[in-house]
């Protein structure tokens, strides 16, 4: 956001221009106030472009078909004049976040939120094809996320469903990887178009990742006409409802009332716009821009200042609808003298490491890198696993507290020495860490600066586990009990009919409306996230110490005693794999289930197995004889390969084992496990953290 310029106009229409909020190839978008207070998106062409007589209509254009769509799937066009030579035109403010910056602020959208996305986006699909019109540049960026749902921005490309196309094979304006193969190739353009572009996006949305991806633009737009989309990362129920969206016939891509009924979105989907961090995404902006269009005493709106309105913006604007590159715009900044603890920045984006290749001289075959970096006595004797969080990773600091280092380089960012993180630590969709002091209350740090923010007297022993709606931990006489987000009051407290053990004995995952705790005798019980009450139970699926668990959308992996895949809500058994028959006759143990993408990664009798998640058929792969690893390690894969740790009884070391479609099973090894009664491994955005006794070091991938 930057103030008015030389050349800036002061006024159009009834709109007083206040700042500049964004600037994109066809034209600049303002924040604009009329006489009666109420704000607007006001977007000019440039003054370099107003004499083209295409680019002016078509920029004209953008209101005729923006107003021409009824039913409230797009922003509101409030007026469009020519001023000067140079046509206008003001838009409604849609306060929230676009789908591009939720997804990199709080990652992937979770299973019932993508259904509800879809189901309102073919709602809006099917509002813009009634009008007669395809939308044409249907993405992330210009789709704007509500307290009332999804909305369609951006009518710049828009055309007649009769238009022919805007340009020549090779100069389509749409983002790559988001056009369709039609559009791709400079044909005729219809709905089945932005079909395609919503299957593109729901990928995007499910799994953080572009369905089509190339080193340049040539390569994406190469992929979309010929290529497979990415769908490995899309939960396995998804998939197949994704897939019929992106096929390269436009006579075979679903209508938005197919979509609308074969995504149905199971009840209470739409609470994503009103509760959890995307809702207070929103509440910010709203807040945010009450404050910027209402004046203290009953001053008038025309007497706001523009020095007031350019701070009030930068300390946290709401998102503006508007188009030509400039679809939403808001800051990050906030006023400190004036933040309060539920005042929470965004999640900073995740620092990618790069991935090695040994084609390119990274490293020499038959040989292992070095690592990314190494921090001897960075940790406590008892730290938890390490937890990344975006641009830090979280760890039990040497003299107590927890600590956070950066991810890039291993020094030291923040700690908090009054946390005890034996007590366990827990991220808060990625924005906060969430930690239990020696008193048992519940405090938070903002996750990249480590600022405290909101508390809770909770009389926590330990963290379980939290979802958007709140934290959930066991208290210190025994009970679980529910923490809200919101507001840091007690939801609710239940007694447990199992034994929740001592020292964070008990481990839980939240989701779906269920909070799953695998309790410390081997039991796995499920309860309703809403009041507490029981929902289902299984008894005895570990000895002598905790189950496992690991999710990908509804379906939640449980080793134990065997590798079984339940239903997280009703705790249906989906499929079990077969236990191998130990040559000793000893008892069985699965240790830590991984899933990537659609399979599940779990290791018996000392070998890594894999399956696919939708059915458990064991796959072709297995490195039985290849690779051994010990049978608490935990399986991490990151880039092409997955690691593991075998220990003896005095050190051991890391194998890294290649996954690539092409691989010739060519390995890493690290022989650096120093201490193999404390050891760990977690993995992200292209690094494996290796937690080595009080050493902490982040290993490259390939």
């Amino acid at each position: 956001m930057k103030p008015l310029e030389s050349g800036d106009p002061i006024r159009l229409g009834p709109y007083r221009i206040l700042a500049v909020l964004g600037e994109g190839g066809m034209g600049k978008v303002y924040v604009g106030q009329d006489g009666e207070g109420h704000a607007a998106a006001v977007k000019v062409l440039h003054p370099h472009l107003a004499h083209d007589e295409k680019l002016t209509q078509r920029f004209v254009r953008e209101a005729q078909m923006a107003r021409a769509v009824t039913g409230g799937a797009v922003a509101d066009v409030l007026d469009a004049r020519m001023e000067g030579g140079r046509p206008w035109i003001a838009t409604e403010f849609l306060t929230g976040p676009t789908l591009d910056d939720a997804v990199r602020s709080h990652g992937p959208l979770d299973e019932p939120t993508v259904r509800a996305l879809a189901a309102a986006l073919a709602h809006a699909l099917r509002d813009i094809h009634t009008a007669g019109l395809v939308h044409r540049d249907l993405k992330p960026a210009n789709i704007v996320l509500t307290a009332t749902g999804p909305r369609v921005i951006d009518f710049g490309i828009a055309r007649p469903e009769h238009g022919l196309t805007l340009t020549a094979t090779g100069q389509v304006p749409v983002t790559p990887g988001y056009g369709a193969p039609e559009q791709v190739l400079g044909r005729r353009v219809g709905p089945p178009a932005d079909v395609f572009s919503l299957g593109a996006v729901l990928v995007y949305a499910a799994s953080g990742q572009h369905a089509y991806e190339g080193s340049h633009v040539a390569a994406v737009q190469y992929e979309v006409v010929h290529g497979t989309p990415r769908l490995d990362r899309v939960p396995p129920m998804l998939q197949p409802l994704v897939g019929p969206c992106l096929a390269k016939d436009p006579a075979s891509r679903p209508l938005p009332d197919q979509i609308i009924q074969s995504f149905a979105p199971p009840r209470g989907a739409e609470r994503a716009w009103r509760q959890g961090p995307i809702a207070r995404d929103i509440t910010t902006r709203e807040h945010s821009l009450h404050r910027l269009t209402t004046v203290p005493g009953g001053v008038a709106p025309q007497s706001v200042s523009r020095r007031r309105l350019l701070i009030g913006l930068a300390v946290g604007g709401p998102v503006l609808a508007a188009g030509g590159g400039t679809a939403a715009w808001w800051s990050r900044k906030a006023d400190r003298a004036g933040r309060g603890p539920f005042d929470i920045p965004a999640a900073v984006q995740t620092p990618k490491a790069r991935v090695l290749d040994a084609k390119k001289g990274d490293y020499v075959l038959g040989e292992t890198p070095e690592p990314l970096w190494s921090v001897p006595s960075a940790l406590g004797d008892d730290s938890p696993a390490p937890l990344p969080v975006r641009d830090v990773v979280v760890v039990g600091a040497p003299k107590g507290g927890i600590a956070a280092r950066s991810v890039v380089d291993g020094r030291l960012r923040w700690s908090a020495p009054e946390a005890v993180a034996t007590h366990r630590y827990l991220s808060l969709s990625d924005e906060l860490v969430a930690a239990v002091d020696r008193s048992g209350t519940l405090v938070t740090f903002v996750a990249s600066t480590g600022e405290p923010k909101w508390t809770s007297p909770a009389g926590a022993s330990s963290l379980l586990a939290a979802d958007d709606e709140a934290v959930y931990l066991i208290t210190k006489d025994r009970r679980v009990r529910s923490i809200g987000r919101a507001d840091a009051k007690i939801r609710w407290t239940v007694e447990v009919d199992a034994d929740l053990g001592t020292k964070a004995a008990s481990r839980g995952i939240a989701a779906h409306g269920r909070l799953v705790i695998t309790t410390a005798d081997g039991d796995i019980v499920a309860i309703d996230t809403g009041d507490g009450r029981k929902v289902w139970e299984r008894r005895e699926q570990a000895e002598g110490g905790r189950a496992k668990l690991a999710l990908s959308g509804r379906s939640l992996c449980v080793t134990g005693k065997r590798l079984s895949t339940l239903d997280i809500i009703g705790g249906k058994e989906l499929w079990a794999a077969k236990n191998p028959k130990p040559p000793s006759g000893a008892p069985v143990f699965w240790g830590l289930p991984t899933i990537h993408g659609r399979h599940v990664y779990a290791s018996v009798l000392q070998f890594p197995l894999r399956f696919d998640l939708r059915d458990g058929k064991a796959t072709d792969w297995a490195y039985e004889g290849l690779l051994e690893c010990d049978p608490p390690s935990p399986l991490v894969v990151q880039g092409n390969g997955l690691w593991s740790v075998s220990v003896n009884k005095t050190r051991g070391g890391i194998n890294v084992i290649d996954l690539s479609p092409d691989s010739s099973r060519s390995t890493w090894v690290f022989p650096i496990i120093e201490n193999p009664d404390h050891y760990w491994l977690e993995g992200d955005a292209n690094r494996v953290f290796l937690l080595n006794g009080t050493s902490l070091s982040a290993l490259p991938v390939f």
